[in-house]
């Protein structure tokens, strides 16, 4: 049988992570061997097979793990300044517009809920962090989800922004005079 002094000079503590993974199932199938003889894996040999375990990262995969990790950092940021500029040309097509009956505008944890009142309905706009998606439902033109291009917020089925599509619903249909280019990542706005 072999000796803890062996087994450590076979696996060193700089490994790559397919040799962790190989000492793993080593080290299980030498506690079996050992229970299966009635002995006790830690009075036998006196090691707990999953300490020391430090495992490094290749390179490449920290590389993937950071610029994954980059990619939700800045779809997080786009998306968060996005709905705050958002809810604050709300706040203030509200201030413009006095005849609103209680309209309600709330921001909080990734959802923006616009209440503009009867007869205009709830717009409601939120962050969709494992689709990097924005989502958009409309009391006029129904559900939508946007993809960031780098730029603005775009529907795939027809090419038209988030902030193109409130413009023309808020404009046409209750007829605010609003422009919504105004916004950050409208695709206008310098960003």
């Amino acid at each position: 049988m072999m000796s803890l002094k062996l087994l450590q000079a076979i696996v060193t503590k700089n490994e790559s992570f397919t040799k962790i993974l190989l000492k793993r199932e080593y080290y299980c199938l030498i506690i079996n061997r050992l229970q299966s003889k009635n002995y006790s894996a830690q009075h036998q040999i006196k090691f707990n097979p999953y300490d020391n375990l430090n495992i490094h990262k290749s390179s490449m995969f920290k590389q993937f793990s950071t610029s994954n990790n980059q990619a939700e950092i800045d779809f997080e940021q786009a998306c968060n300044e996005t709905l705050e500029s958002l809810c604050e040309y709300f706040e203030q097509i509200v201030e413009d517009n006095p005849h609103l009956e209680n309209p309600d505008i709330l921001f909080s944890d990734g959802v923006l809920t616009i209440q503009l009142g009867e007869p205009y309905g709830t717009y409601v706009i939120n962050r969709q962090t494992p689709n990097k998606q924005i989502w958009l439902s409309s009391p006029i033109s129904g559900p939508k989800r946007y993809d960031f291009n780098g730029t603005k917020w775009i529907y795939k089925h027809d090419g038209v922004s988030l902030h193109e599509l409130l413009t023309s619903e808020l404009s046409k249909e209750y007829s605010f005079n609003v422009n919504f280019s105004k916004c950050i990542f409208s695709g206008t706005f310098s960003n």
